[in-house]
């Protein structure tokens, strides 16, 4: 079990999918990447795109922040179906939905929306190639809004993502096995 750390639903417990196919990003991981997101401006009012969302903790946490939408995009329906009683859990089903969707796939149709912040937390063992070429199609697809936020989270062992013309990578923190590595969409 995961729980959700602040805003609205803190303290409220999520489940998680059983196994190990999912590796939730951790509280204190989840803890700094809100942290630092409120520094710049936070995520009130938001709309969020959470990839290979997993039990879908950091798309809830969003909307326990305030975000305005969160769309989670998970491959396995078994969990997308965790995500989804998560959702229900916080009765949140007004600002959180699931796609259950293949990445890049995805991300290769026109986006339904502009997305203020992504964060992407794919398996480690996902090759650099493969993140590159969702972030790539989020940036050419429209699924990224001007000045959007865009985290990657990976092992630490990892370098830093490919991030497509579009995003610069700005920064970047370390939390023992994980780091963060945020970017910034830029339109000229």
């Amino acid at each position: 079990m995961t729980r959700i750390i602040a805003g609205e639903h803190r303290g409220r417990r999520l489940a998680t999918p059983a196994g190990d196919r999912t590796r939730p990003t951790s509280d204190r991981v989840r803890e700094a990447l809100f942290g630092a997101l409120q520094a710049t401006g936070g995520i009130e009012d938001a709309a969020v795109l959470d990839l290979y969302a997993g039990s879908g903790a950091v798309g809830l946490e969003a909307v326990s922040r305030g975000a305005a939408h969160v769309l989670m995009v998970e491959a396995h329906p078994g969990t997308a179906r965790v995500i989804r009683r998560n959702i229900a859990t916080l009765s949140a089903g007004d600002r959180a939905e699931v796609l259950v969707a293949e990445l890049p796939q995805a991300v290769r149709r026109p986006a339904p929306r502009p997305f203020d912040l992504v964060f992407a937390d794919p398996p480690y063992a996902l090759p650099d190639t493969g993140l590159a070429e969702v972030l790539a199609a989020l940036a050419a697809n429209g699924w990224l809004a001007e000045d959007a936020d865009v985290i990657v989270e990976r092992s630490s062992r990892s370098g830093e993502p490919a991030w497509p013309p579009d995003v610069t990578g700005t920064r970047s923190r370390r939390y023992g096995e994980s780091t963060l590595w945020y970017g910034r969409a830029l339109w000229t």
